[in-house]
């Protein structure tokens, strides 16, 4: 039986235009725009959006649902994670599965499906994190990439645990160049750091400052630098994940005026955040270790800038939350065993809705970093990220006048603490359908776990 949804009075807002007209959703996908003079819709519910925006629902390209790290498991699960992401408007995500060490892609990618599997409450995708690349697992790439796992994540940090060399790195971008596949690379030089990590140990400094002291700008900008230079080798695009520092803004600006094919990620916690966090006393500091660290206040402006010059191209969250109560408390005598990562899932559209209202980027700017630009990034676009006939209809209806203040007490992730704790923001999630289905209803949660599909992805539609 067909269903129909108007959503009317509003103001449509995409990457490409700002327009107060009405949507007509049915069966789950977008059928039509018009103006309100121009059409005699029925429906069979309708949605007044008056004084609203309506935007398409986030992608967003980085998360890290139920993922093991240093002997215990990130807190939200992929039930707790989508439902946060959802009360946050944001309604795909696409999360990282992880090749066992010494066993094979599809092994990893199993596991994965295990886990998310008649769980979510919005749709998701993988992406592939190479922890063993030999002959076995690039073979594996090819056929990963015919089924829609379209992009591979390599690390030059972890050594012993994600660890790739610069061969390593080499080869599977050049097997990327040739199935239309995209690596992404977490850049750090994690021999380097792991150096200066014993040494600051060694010298009796501990807390949870020093983890951003002992990951250096320059090792970023270092690597990232460097894989920079091996993808043009390989001749295949590359797409760096969580840049932090404005040392390697300046690799990647240099590469895109080079007419590189090369792509950078940043995230909230740094546009928002700083190693003042970090320093907090008496251990708070470690509820904002994650890698790459936290930069000094100074970074904020350029990763802004990037955002504007299109130097970045794509805020996503990295979210990968553990307690503070039992999770960052590991570390509390050295700082290297406090689990690494930060909530964010819920945060990430309002923050930047935030950042609109102060001027950093436009309203059009906010729906193109945050939805178009990682679905077209990974394959998703036009199905998802926009507003335009025979898209999915992941939509939001979004009150840019009400204001909240964002908590642990109030937010819907599975952590006992948010990095933003006590923020003020402008602009908060009515209303929000995916694939034409309420998940959240007038600030009421609606949805249900498992309504969230797999994902098959295309390859990146920039190259």
């Amino acid at each position: 039986m067909s269903t129909r949804t108007l959503i009317t009075g509003g103001l449509v807002i995409t990457a490409s235009d700002e327009l107060p007209v009405d949507v007509l959703v049915e069966d789950g996908r977008v059928a039509a725009l018009a103006t309100r003079d121009s059409h005699g819709w029925t429906a069979d519910r309708v949605i007044d959006a008056s004084g609203k925006y309506v935007i398409p629902g986030g992608v967003d390209a980085h998360t890290h649902m139920e993922m093991p790290f240093g002997g215990t498991l990130a807190a939200d699960t992929f039930e707790t994670g989508t439902r946060a992401a959802a009360w946050g408007g944001t309604t795909t995500i696409i999360d990282f599965a992880i090749q066992p060490k010494g066993g094979t892609l599809a092994e990893g990618l199993d596991t994965w499906h295990e886990k998310a599997a008649g769980k979510c409450a919005v749709d998701y995708g993988f992406h592939m994190i190479m922890s063993d690349v030999n002959e076995s697992s690039l073979k594996e790439m090819d056929t990963l990439v015919a089924s829609g796992i379209t992009s591979f994540k390599l690390f030059t940090a972890y050594p012993g645990v994600f660890f790739s060399d610069d061969g390593q790195i080499l080869r599977a971008m050049q097997r990327a160049g040739s199935n239309g596949g995209l690596v992404m690379a977490h850049a750090e030089n994690g021999l380097a750091i792991d150096v200066l990590v014993e040494q600051a140990l060694a010298r009796g400094e501990r807390d949870p400052r020093h983890h951003g002291e002992v990951r250096k700008a320059l090792l970023e900008a270092e690597a990232t630098h460097r894989v920079i230079r091996l993808s043009q080798v390989a001749g295949a695009p590359l797409y760096v994940v969580h840049v932090s520092a404005q040392e390697a803004v300046a690799e990647l600006t240099r590469a895109r005026d080079d007419g590189l094919p090369v792509f950078g990620e940043t995230c909230p916690q740094y546009l928002f955040l700083s190693t003042d966090n970090l320093a907090e006393p008496d251990f708070e500091g470690a509820k904002y270790v994650c890698s790459t660290p936290l930069r000094p206040k100074e970074h904020q402006a350029v990763l802004w800038r990037g955002l504007r010059t299109n130097d970045l191209q794509v805020v996503s969250t990295d979210h990968c939350p553990f307690c503070f109560k039992g999770q960052k408390e590991m570390g509390r005598e050295d700082f290297s065993k406090i689990p690494n990562g930060m909530p964010g899932v819920e945060n990430r559209m309002d923050l930047l809705h935030q950042a609109v209202v102060d001027g950093h980027i436009s309203r059009r700017r906010w729906i193109e970093v945050a939805c178009a630009t990682p679905a077209r990034m990974f394959g998703l676009y036009p199905r998802k990220g926009t507003i335009a006939p025979g898209a999915d209809a992941d939509i939001v209806i979004y009150d840019p006048h009400a204001e909240q203040i964002m908590s642990a007490q109030t937010h819907h992730m599975n952590v006992d603490y948010s990095a933003y704790e006590g923020k003020r923001v402008t602009g908060r999630v009515e209303t929000v359908l995916s694939r034409g289905v309420p998940v959240i209803d007038d600030r009421v949660y609606a949805g249900r776990s498992g309504h969230g599909s797999f994902l098959q992805r295309g390859i990146c539609q920039y190259v």
